[in-house]
């Protein structure tokens, strides 16, 4: 395991020592929880910004999309637990 130096401002040092101990674990052990917490919150929106960029090109690509009412009442009926047929992509020309 690597080991890293932080220098801390003395007021986050002592949130931070207070936070702990009402979490009930080491200063160490929670600020390398908050650290992979942010980490990963970091890691799942760059996924979710490619993802999108994908989906823009894919549409650029193939003009091919979904009406936004269509999906809406789709989703609604998934939660509330109802059997619906997901909806179908069209063409969309260019504007």
């Amino acid at each position: 395991m690597a080991t890293t130096s932080l220098k801390l401002p003395d007021a986050l040092k002592q949130r931070i020592n207070t936070l702990a101990e009402i979490a009930g674990k080491s200063p160490h052990a929670f600020m390398v929880e908050v650290i992979a917490e942010q980490t990963e919150r970091v890691e799942k929106r760059l996924a979710f910004i490619q993802s999108a960029v994908a989906a823009k090109k894919n549409f650029d690509d193939t003009g091919m999309g979904y009406e936004a009412d269509q999906v809406h009442a789709y989703l609604r009926s998934k939660i509330s637990g109802s059997s619906a047929s997901p909806p179908s992509a069209k063409k969309y020309g260019k504007k």
